[in-house]
């Protein structure tokens, strides 16, 4: 079979060597005589993968010992709800910024639960663009701000980190492991597993130990970060198949150089790309050039009569999943670790043929 590449903003394109690895160990796990997806999240050879996981995960990271690191189930909308849970601490208002769909959706689920001062907004410019950071309006009373560092949909990726002196809060879950974060700026970071982690039915949450412990009253108990803590995210049954997956993808990082590599190949990545869409007539991007994310490039055909036909001949390719989100139109490579300079140069090659057969 001939090499396919995935552009799926997510579920994503998983590393080859990672899925072959997933294959080997199917049916048997190590030496365990039975599939990880069979035996007990609470038996010494599923802890033992755990515990690795975590400590690859902190390594990989850097995260500081005072903070705790879960794997949790409900994908990162999940944690739209627990943020406001764990983290208003009495407090009626929360800060938010509105860069796109999913900090929309983050403000919507936070609403329920407190007052939010949208601090900045980026839905007049259609979210192709970020406010400075002296422009925006934050409350000093609020519990905390919440940011989506890279937007999936409009390919909108700060280049910045907020400062602030209240608990940092931000939703990694198209950019994580990416490049390397300062963790210790944030009071709390998520990310939902299929797009650089793994595979879908895992939330990674990374929690500064001081902000658990002091919950919205009357909430599920499994939407307590204590309680998750303190269980070791086995409260319940976690997604062990998830957790299993994540587990090979953080040595596969490791064994690429870690996330300065991995950072300095991305932005080449991402540049191959941007390089032939700028150079171009036919092919266009309408993001800031500040603000363009490394994970997600969306670009706009001159004539959108022919996005149907691209599509088509894309696949013939064997390059898939390029259809732009229906709020956007157009194209997306959503380009995540697992995407190798390969499938950009293939892409590349094959827009260039196409503008050249349809200009």
């Amino acid at each position: 079979m001939s090499q396919v590449y995935n552009f799926s903003a997510g579920p994503a394109m998983l590393p080859i060597q990672v899925l072959r690895q997933m294959q080997d160990e199917l049916l048997e796990y190590e030496d365990v005589k039975a599939s990880i997806m069979e035996i007990s999240h609470r038996g010494t050879d599923f802890i033992a993968m755990a515990q690795k996981s975590e400590q690859d995960l902190r390594d990989l990271m850097n995260i500081p010992n005072h903070y705790k690191v879960l794997f949790l189930q409900g994908g990162a909308s999940a944690q739209f709800s627990m943020v406001p849970i764990n983290l208003l601490h009495g407090k009626t208002k929360a800060n938010y910024a509105y860069t796109g769909h999913w900090s929309k959706k983050a403000i919507a689920e936070g609403s329920r639960y407190c007052d939010v001062n949208i601090c900045t907004n980026s839905s007049d410019n259609k979210y192709t663009d970020i406010d400075v950071f002296e422009n925006w309006n934050i409350d000093s009373d609020g519990a905390y701000l919440h940011y989506t560092p890279n937007e999936t949909i409009a390919g909108l990726e700060f280049d910045y980190v907020p400062e602030v002196d209240i608990p940092l809060v931000a939703d990694m879950s198209s950019s994580i492991l990416s490049r390397e974060v300062d963790v210790s700026k944030y009071g709390v970071i998520y990310a939902g597993a299929q797009k650089n982690i793994g595979i879908a039915g895992l939330t990674v949450v990374i929690v500064r130990e001081d902000l658990i412990g002091n919950v919205v009253a009357n909430q599920p108990i499994l939407f307590d970060y204590t309680t998750q803590a303190k269980n070791d995210s086995m409260y319940n049954t976690p997604s062990t198949y998830s957790w299993y997956v994540a587990s090979r993808v953080f040595e596969w990082l490791k064994q690429q150089g870690g996330l300065s590599v991995m950072a300095k190949i991305n932005q080449a990545k991402a540049k191959t790309l941007y390089d032939v869409i700028d150079d171009s007539n036919f092919y266009s991007n309408p993001v800031a050039l500040r603000y363009r994310s490394c994970m997600n490039v969306p670009f706009l055909l001159a004539d959108e009569n022919l996005n149907s036909l691209f599509l088509e001949k894309a696949a013939i390719n064997n390059l898939i999943t390029l259809k732009g989100h229906r709020s956007v139109g157009g194209m997306r490579a959503s380009i995540y670790n697992a995407m190798p300079q390969k499938g950009i140069n293939k892409l590349i090659n094959f827009m260039k043929v196409f503008e050249k057969e349809n200009s």
